[in-house]
């Protein structure tokens, strides 16, 4: 893996986490993954006071998100279905959740179970290379600069204020994407992992690219190694200096950065294009990578996939339940 001394600060990634690294946004969209389309069932599931879910909805819409579709003249009542650009983000959450499933399920077994109604199986979301069919690793990855590089741009998006309350993530339904939320799911915390998949390992370069304050590095580098994500190494003595390695649970985050990326990259880049390139060294491509069906190893659709109680399953969660189709709009 190439180590980028100066990761490149316009990122899809970035940008991305702009959108949805808030716990409340993060949980709406969730919702609607899961067939949720209504203000007052979405304020049912997840217990948000209205102005909250008011604001991400509006948010949501905004964004590209979601579509307000008109479903009762009188009175007025509107549904929030998803666009493609939002439904096309649902396969990087199973990615991210096949993490949570693996390394914070428990001995209980996760909560949910996915399955691909086109082979019939239960199965995870796998990111592979879209030319050699192997999955991504980041130990045979390196990086060049994309036609979209350079200094990130100042967001024009309106800026909200945020739950500072990582609790937040896991309100409601049990699932284990929320539970890796809640550990790594603030902007910060994920531009650093993205720091050290670039190859950045110390406090100073590290505060130095992200340009951000000492108090909160030290905040957030303390979490990840509270969570076993990170290792300390030192590598001086006088004065003592430490590096900030991954640890293997740490390592196997990189697929959800890709998957990540790779929808900022198609729907956040713009005209100019993606900001960073990434080469895959095994078989000598640039990487394309594909999110696909564990078991038949399909690209996954969200309109072939339902869920199920899992052997940590809580409350009432029935099953198996259709993603509905009609959750996502139409002509979009």
């Amino acid at each position: 893996m190439t180590d980028v001394s100066a990761a490149p600060k316009n990122c899809s990634v970035a940008r991305t986490l702009d959108i949805v690294a808030d716990p409340w946004t993060f949980l709406v969209l969730r919702e609607a993954w899961f067939g949720v389309r209504r203000f007052d069932h979405f304020r049912t599931n997840l217990g948000m006071p209205r102005g909250t879910l008011t604001s991400r909805l509006q948010h949501l819409v905004t964004e590209g998100l979601f579509k307000r579709v008109k479903y009762q003249e009188v009175p007025t009542r509107f549904e929030y279905k998803l666009a493609d650009k939002g439904a096309n983000l649902y396969s990087s959450m199973l990615v991210l959740m096949f993490w949570g499933d693996r390394w914070l399920a428990g001995p209980e077994g996760p909560p949910l179970l996915f399955r691909h109604n086109l082979c019939g199986h239960i199965c995870h979301a796998e990111v592979i290379c879209s030319h050699c069919r192997d999955q991504i690793s980041i130990r045979h990855v390196s990086y060049y600069p994309g036609p979209g590089a350079g200094a990130a741009q100042t967001s024009s998006r309106r800026q909200m204020r945020r739950s500072s309350k990582p609790e937040n993530f896991v309100k409601q339904r049990a699932c284990s994407v929320a539970r890796t939320m809640q550990i790594i799911g603030d902007r910060w915390t994920f531009l650093l992992l993205r720091e050290a998949f670039f190859g950045v390992h110390r406090f100073d370069e590290v505060r130095r690219n992200l340009g951000i304050s000492t108090n909160i590095l030290s905040n957030r580098l303390n979490r990840l190694l509270d969570h076993d994500l990170f290792e300390r190494r030192r590598y001086a003595i006088n004065p003592e200096r430490f590096e900030y390695r991954f640890t293997e649970k740490g390592r196997e985050l990189y697929a959800s950065m890709v998957s990540l990326m790779r929808w900022g990259d198609r729907w956040l880049a713009g005209a100019a294009g993606p900001p960073l390139i990434v080469h895959h060294d095994t078989c000598r491509h640039d990487l394309e990578p594909l999110i696909v069906c564990s078991h038949c190893h399909t690209e996954i659709n969200m309109r072939e996939m339902s869920y199920e109680p899992g052997p940590g399953a809580t409350g009432d969660i029935r099953g198996p339940t259709p993603i509905h189709s009609d959750s996502v709009a139409t002509g979009t």
